[in-house]
C-alpha cells in the first residue's frame, strides 16, 4: 500500500504540477452553474489540490474535504473543512452537497460501487459530480495501473465509458472529455 498518510508534503508540493491548464479551466466552466454559496465536496482529497483550483474560479463555495488519510488533510487549504472518513461511508445526510470532485481518487476507493451510491445519496437533487481520472486503455494510464497493483492499492482503474454506464447506473447524465492518458467525468444527478 502506498504511504498516503506519511506523504502529504510531497502531494502538497507535486500535486498542482501534475493538473493540466485545459482540466483547470474544464473545472471552472464546470462550476459556473454551480448556485452561489453551495457545499462542494472534494472527495479523496488527499492535500485538497483539487479544492484550490476551484477556489480559484469560485471563492463563494463552502468547501468540505475527506480523506482517510489524516496526514493528508493536514496539508489541505484553510478554507475548507476537513473529515477523515472512506467514501463508502460518507458522514454527511443525505442532499448534503451541490457538487462532489473526485481527482485521481476513484481508484483507490475500496468498493467504487458503494462509494457511487454514497455519492448519489449526499448529492441533491440535479447535484453535479466532476471526476478526473487515468484512462487504463493508454499506455501511461495502464502503466499507472500496473504500479498501483504492484504496491497493494487497489487499482479500480475506468475506461471513460465504463465509468460512464456505472454513473447511468445510478441515476447520472454524463459527459466524458479527454485530456491524453487522462480524462473527465461531467455528472449531473437526475431527479429521482
Amino acid at each position: 500500500m502506498i504511504p498516503f498518510n506519511h506523504l502529504g508534503w510531497l502531494f502538497k508540493f507535486m500535486g498542482p504540477v501534475s493538473y493540466p491548464r485545459a482540466a483547470t479551466e474544464e473545472l471552472c466552466d464546470f462550476l459556473k452553474p454551480v448556485s452561489e454559496h453551495a457545499a462542494l465536496l472534494d472527495l479523496g482529497s488527499g492535500t485538497g489540490v483539487l479544492s484550490e483550483f476551484a477556489f480559484l474560479c469560485r471563492n463563494d463555495l463552502q468547501f468540505v474535504a475527506l480523506d482517510p488519510a489524516e496526514g493528508m488533510l493536514r496539508f489541505s487549504p484553510h478554507f475548507v473543512q476537513t473529515h477523515q472518513a472512506r467514501a463508502e461511508a460518507l458522514p454527511f445526510d443525505d442532499r448534503s452537497f451541490e457538487v462532489v470532485l473526485i481527482r485521481e481518487a476513484l481508484h483507490h476507493f475500496q468498493e467504487p460501487e458503494i462509494a457511487l451510491q454514497e455519492i448519489a445519496r449526499v448529492l441533491t437533487r440535479k447535484g453535479r459530480l466532476f471526476i478526473y481520472e487515468f484512462d487504463p486503455s493508454t499506455f501511461m494510464g495502464k502503466s499507472i495501473c500496473m504500479a498501483e497493483k504492484i504496491v497493494g492499492e487497489p487499482g479500480h482503474f475506468y475506461a471513460p465509458e465504463v465509468l460512464k454506464e456505472m454513473l447511468e447506473e445510478h441515476g447520472f447524465t454524463v459527459d466524458v472529455n479527454r485530456h491524453g492518458w487522462r480524462y473527465t467525468i461531467h455528472a449531473q444527478l437526475q431527479d429521482s
